[in-house]
């Protein structure tokens, strides 16, 4: 799977007057193939980049993704319109990611983040240069696999906790705690590099 040209993405947007995921997804399912289309042209790069998380290489991520696409082609039915998008679509991707895992044995947990840039406001007010910044990596890239999973869905894709609880698998209640933990943990090795953190 090829990533997108910037005009590609252009004629999409025009094509679309950016509709909602949802509105597009409800066209798709009465017949526009366009429809989806901008789905995948929207939703593919970070999805891709989400999975090679779990697999450690960007070919098999775009395969990985491909096959998400195709599972929403052939199930079209199966999405519940009462749950965003993004969310239903990083579900299948985790659990496709998963499954890969399983098939090849692999046990990788998702501790190369060097990549992420956080959008946390409270993280960004903390790393004013790019010394700190690759600290801020430095120390996400330690942290558990659940703690970075949980950061880069909130901070990385913006996700709702209610959203990042349906792609992991937990309730609202346990991301709250994995999001608190990770940030405690980011502020200790942070201060252990001699940084301060206020989050």
């Amino acid at each position: 799977m090829e990533l997108e040209t910037a005009g590609e993405r252009k004629e999409a947007r025009e094509m679309t007057n950016e509709e909602t995921d949802q509105e597009l997804y409800k066209q798709y399912l009465e017949g526009e193939n366009k429809a989806f289309e901008e789905l995948v042209i929207r939703h593919k790069n970070n999805m891709i980049y989400f999975i090679s998380r779990y697999t450690k290489n960007i070919q098999i991520a775009e395969d990985i993704s491909q096959d998400v696409f195709v599972y929403l082609l052939m199930n079209k039915n199966q999405y519940d319109f009462q749950y965003s998008f993004k969310t239903y679509l990083y579900r299948i991707a985790k659990c496709r990611a998963i499954n890969y895992l399983k098939r090849e044995k692999r046990v990788i947990p998702m501790d190369d983040m060097a990549n992420i840039y956080v959008e946390d406001k409270a993280l960004e007010e903390t790393i004013f240069k790019e010394e700190k910044a690759q600290n801020l990596r430095k120390v996400i890239n330690q942290l558990k696999p659940d703690y970075q999973a949980v950061i880069y869905l909130t901070s990385f894709e913006g996700l709702k906790y209610k959203e990042v609880a349906k792609v992991m698998n937990k309730n609202i209640n346990q991301i709250k705690v994995l999001i608190n933990r990770a940030k405690k943990k980011i502020r200790i090795l942070l201060e252990k590099e001699g940084f301060s953190y206020e989050g």
